[in-house]
């Protein structure tokens, strides 16, 4: 059997990538660089936020401290400022 000699076209290697290529590529980066700094922007904020809450539900709590002080419940209408107070149970009398 005859050996089949195989031919090879070599192509010369690139130096640089086509201008249309480049602009794509340049374009999907930012796109990606973009995205990137909108989500650490995001994160900040949610750091602060969460510490504002934080801050908040130490208010609260200080709060019902008072008001359990003062008025011996914190259960209180925060429309109206209404004790709710618990209903006696006529079985108790």
């Amino acid at each position: 059997m005859a050996k089949k000699e195989k031919i090879v076209e070599l192509k010369t290697k690139a130096e640089k990538i086509s201008e249309q290529d480049l602009k794509e590529l340049q374009g999907v980066v930012n796109a990606l660089n973009g995205t990137q700094f909108n989500i650490g922007k995001i994160e900040v904020q949610k750091h602060r936020l969460l510490h504002d809450l934080a801050s908040v539900q130490d208010k609260i709590t200080l709060m019902q401290d008072r008001m359990t002080k003062e008025y011996g419940t914190f259960d209180i209408n925060i429309d109206d400022g209404t004790i709710n107070w618990p209903k006696e149970n006529s079985n108790e009398k």
